[in-house]
């Protein structure tokens, strides 16, 4: 098992390299965004909701196929958007007062928090461009 805290180490240290090298344009605010999904539960998710501008969250349940076949596609995602949009993954089994607070019928959904408030869904296991041409829409907005 790979220890987080390694993982952290090392992508602050290849972050600095991209820096000295001038190859990173990431802004120090932006830096503390992650490049990963975050786990967030019905403890956690209105203070991961409001700690960014713009937040995607994944509800999905590990039964879920088509859920497991989003999951790379999310994982890149945020990797992509590191800076712009802070990635969540929200357990529905394990977490289903938010499931319902925010009336997820059916998984995989993507919802799309902006300054802490539910501004879109996207309901499917969608294919890479089209998520990225949904949630892109956002970050133009302004």
């Amino acid at each position: 098992m790979i220890d987080t805290n390694d993982d952290e180490l090392n992508a602050l240290r290849m972050k600095r390299i991209r820096q000295l090298v001038g190859e990173d344009s990431i802004t120090e605010e932006e830096s503390d965004y992650p490049d990963k999904p975050i786990i967030v539960s019905d403890g956690t998710i209105q203070e991961f909701i409001k700690n960014y501008p713009l937040v995607v969250v994944d509800c999905w349940a590990p039964w879920c196929g088509p859920c497991r076949s989003l999951a790379p596609i999310f994982e890149a995602l945020a990797k992509s958007y590191h800076g712009k949009i802070v990635f969540g993954k929200l357990n529905v089994d394990e977490n289903q007062r938010t499931a319902q607070t925010y009336q997820t019928m059916s998984i995989p959904t993507m919802l799309i928090f902006k300054e802490g408030k539910l501004i879109d869904r996207i309901v499917g296991a969608l294919p890479k461009p089209v998520l990225e041409q949904k949630i892109g829409v956002h970050i133009d907005q302004g």
